[in-house]
């Protein structure tokens, strides 16, 4: 097997994200209220790639990019900035980077979009996906063709799923848990699509369904089983002050799966997910919100209760001897600078 083949492949929408904190309460029409915190950077899927990359994972991400300030920023924050191999990517003449507009206050968000629909598929960016350790995907109610095509390349699919609009919760979606290795729902998500009324019995239906089954629960933590070990593990949430909730699910899915990668017992999984996503609440944004080794070993040094030093020994001799330099979280505003001329590394076409 080729040791040089990604080992998180992604595809997806990505978002130009402006997330403003500090927010009392939501606006109401006619109302002005100035907050006391703002943040911009990439989101969409780039909030799974930046979060895998940051923990030294060999990232691919098949992508769109407008051909306007949005798209160019959050092309060169992914390439130069966090080391994704952008190769699969394309840039879109005359079609508009998708912009998010997050009002956080408390510990959820409002969010306001405009985007148009991408001129490229994700079967079409991905043709015949690459092999790859492991691919972070988003099902959704229609089956993509190359999910079907890097299962049969031997990719191990970690899945999660999104709010269904339409509340019908269609069980058809579960049938696409026979190409995955592991799918991790929120406990909504997965009370909804396996018609229970608790986590642990949703946990349950879906186990006979994948290998690997997680239920995140928000400020509850989370519960999982791998039929594969024989092991179930349930973790409490980090208590943590929430500044920004955006694609903590998103951090908390890379983060498990680069935890899987070392093939860490499913209590260190689950536990290390969870500490990486309620790291990551406490900045602005999705993506660059991420905490990678360098956050995870700044946490770990500070942590002076008895309890977590016990729950958390397991990182003394998981966080490697390099964590990297430290991470950058989201600006104000876009920072000006030249536009590299020409092609990048991580841009490669093939």
């Amino acid at each position: 097997m080729d040791d040089d083949r990604p080992e998180v492949l992604l595809t997806g929408l990505l978002f130009y994200d402006l997330v403003l904190t500090g927010l009392g309460k939501p606006p109401t029409p006619g109302e002005e209220i100035w907050t006391g915190g703002m943040g911009c950077g990439p989101g969409g899927i780039a909030n799974l790639a930046v979060a895998a990359a940051r923990f030294g994972l060999r990232t691919s991400l098949a992508t769109v990019f407008g051909d306007d300030l949005y798209g160019e920023w959050c092309r060169d924050i992914l390439c130069d900035q966090e080391d994704i191999d952008l190769s699969l990517s394309r840039t879109a003449d005359g079609w508009p980077t998708p912009v998010t507009v997050s009002l956080a206050y408390g510990h959820d968000r409002a969010l306001v979009t405009h985007g148009q629909e991408p001129p490229y598929s994700q079967d079409a960016l991905m043709g015949d996906p690459p092999e790859a350790r492991t691919a972070l995907v988003h099902l959704e109610a229609e089956p993509r063709e190359w999910l079907a095509k890097a299962a049969a390349n031997g990719t191990q699919i970690y899945a999660d799923v999104g709010w269904d609009p339409t509340q019908q919760w269609s069980t058809d979606l579960l049938d696409q848990l026979a190409l995955c290795h592991a799918f991790l729902p929120n406990e909504t998500e997965a009370m909804a699509y396996t018609r229970t009324d608790s986590a642990v019995a949703a946990l349950g239906t879906l186990s006979e369904l994948v290998p690997v089954a997680v239920v995140t629960r928000g400020g509850d933590g989370a519960v999982a089983v791998d039929q594969m070990t024989g092991e179930y593990a349930e973790v409490p949430a980090l208590d943590v002050d929430v500044l920004d909730a955006t694609g903590a699910g998103d951090v908390f899915g890379a983060s498990f799966v680069a935890a899987s990668l070392g093939g860490w017992p499913l209590e260190e999984r689950l536990r290390f997910a969870v500490l990486a996503a309620g790291l990551s609440v406490r900045h602005h944004g999705g993506a660059l919100a991420a905490p990678g080794w360098y956050g995870v070993d700044r946490w770990w040094r500070s942590v002076k209760d008895p309890e977590l030093r016990r729950a958390y020994g397991f990182l003394a001799h998981r966080i490697p001897a390099d964590v990297g330099p430290p991470v950058r979280h989201a600006p104000v505003t876009p920072p000006a600078g030249p536009t590299p001329v020409g092609p990048r590394a991580c841009e490669r076409r093939h």
